[in-house]
């Protein structure tokens, strides 16, 4: 059986996948650990191999990708082309860690004995993607599990299932063994009862998901009572401060590519522009200026900075936000009409304060707030004022400033000068608060998908007290 996705921008059918049920699921799992028992045997050099294999496979299907990203999501090409040319990099970056997977020698008390730290591989890691940048989250849900030695099940989006195929494909193409690499997709009516049965499966270890700060609870709950750890990276109302000595034209560019790219549908975008109240007027008045050389436009045509939101659920929330906003005082600088279902224009809304939904609330479309500040110490506070922790970003020409400032920002990412919105392959990348916990990338990654092990071997004979 099969279900259908829709293209938002045309109502035309994009892709359709096979539409699994909860009972497909062990069978899914079990092949999985098979594979698990094949992979984890190959040296560090052999996965380095294969992975940068699926690296070079992953680029071959550049045509494919930007199609099905455009179908499904009503991504622009740009969008697609910086998912695949991102995703590329964090593989090649997990290829490059394979032999640095390292333990250590303890000195331990007992005469003899040498005791040593190991990392080894956990076994099946179930990795949980979203939609938004698709190919990005996709493959760091499962690219470094497989550099440290797991077999990996990706959980396809039901709103982009051909995309994420598309990733399997290129790593089935690399050359893992049978069951190492495995994708599950099924209907949107579905998705509760098939995630649940992936977590239940006793040979699934360990979870990784990406999404929203609601479903990573449920996830969690579900996962504690296996006692599975869980990485989650979850939703964020990032904050951009802007403090009295900053460079206003800079500040300008950050917070336009910041709140705006990818229509605003990133869980690091900028969501709220906190500005001090000394510099607020003149740089609101910059900033609307460049919001309004922002137009949206088909994505198909390429012609435009902005294309289409995902879906109409996603235009009525922002709307309903803004709406809140200015009937409790705020103003709206700039915004307008949403034409062909999903294409929304810009909006930018001024004198949002701490008791509207807009201050709170994740917009996931292209609406930003700017708050305006008493003071530095006041700015921070008000970025702090959110149970979200994921990304944020100070302006300031004093680097010392702006890094006492960042220290003070509960947050798990924060950039002086430049965007909210950034990400390297090598980073520590993740939140705190309800922006979910655990770190992918670089060093921080290992971690997240070995497990440290106690071993001793003895030199001497031993000496007991019985």
């Amino acid at each position: 059986m099969k279900f259908e996705r829709i293209n938002p921008m045309t109502g035309d059918i994009a892709s359709s996948a096979e539409a699994m049920k909860a009972a497909d699921i062990p069978a899914i799992a079990a092949r999985a650990q098979q594979g698990f028992v094949a992979w984890s045997q190959q040296g560090p050099n052999a996965r380095r191999a294969v992975l940068m294999k699926a690296a070079a496979a992953l680029e071959a299907r550049k045509d494919d990708f930007v199609a099905a990203m455009m179908g499904e999501i009503g991504a622009t090409a740009g969008w697609a082309m910086f998912n695949l040319m991102l995703a590329a990099g964090m593989i090649r970056e997990a290829a490059a860690i394979t032999t640095q997977i390292q333990g250590e020698v303890i000195p331990s008390d007992h005469p003899g004995t040498v005791a040593m730290a190991l990392r080894e591989p956990v076994g099946v890691i179930l990795g949980i993607a979203p939609w938004n940048a698709p190919i990005i989250l996709g493959v760091r849900a499962i690219a470094v599990p497989l550099a440290c030695g797991n077999s990996v099940i990706l959980k396809a989006s039901e709103t982009c299932p051909r995309t994420h195929a598309l990733i399997i494909e290129s790593f089935a193409e690399a050359g893992f063994p049978d069951g190492v690499v495995n994708v599950v997709t099924n209907a949107p009516a579905d998705a509760g009862e098939v995630v649940g049965a992936l977590i239940d499966a006793p040979e699934v270890r360990r979870i990784n998901f990406t999404g929203s700060t609601a479903v990573g609870r449920i996830i969690a709950k579900r996962a504690a009572e296996h006692l599975k750890p869980v990485l989650l990276e979850l939703g964020g109302k990032a904050p951009m401060l802007v403090l009295d000595d900053a460079d206003l034209d800079e500040a300008v560019k950050a917070a336009a590519f910041g709140a705006y790219m990818n229509q605003g549908q990133i869980c690091m975008s900028t969501e709220r522009i906190i500005v001090v109240e000394a510099v607020a007027d003149e740089f609101a008045a910059k900033f609307k200026a460049k919001v309004e050389t922002m137009p949206v436009g088909d994505p198909r045509e390429g012609k435009t900075p902005l294309g289409a939101v995902v879906d109409r659920k996603t235009v009525e929330h922002c709307y309903s936000l803004i709406e809140e906003a200015v009937g409790k005082g705020a103003a709206l600088l700039t915004g307008g009409e949403t034409t062909q279902n999903v294409l929304m224009p810009a909006h930018l809304v001024d004198k949002v304060t701490p008791d509207m939904k807009l201050f709170r609330d994740e917009s996931f479309g292209p609406v930003v707030g700017i708050i305006r500040a008493r003071d530095e110490a006041h700015a921070i506070e008000l970025a702090n004022d959110t149970e979200y922790g994921l990304s944020s970003a100070v302006f300031t020409r004093d680097t010392a400033r702006g890094i006492r400032v960042a220290r003070q920002i509960h947050s798990g990412i924060c950039h002086i000068n430049a965007s909210t919105v950034s990400d390297e392959p090598q980073m520590p990348f993740g939140g705190v608060k309800a922006s979910g916990h655990g770190r992918f990338g670089g060093k921080a990654g290992i971690d997240a998908f070995t497990e440290l092990r106690w071993i001793t071997f003895e030199t001497e004979p031993g000496h007991y007290p019985i």
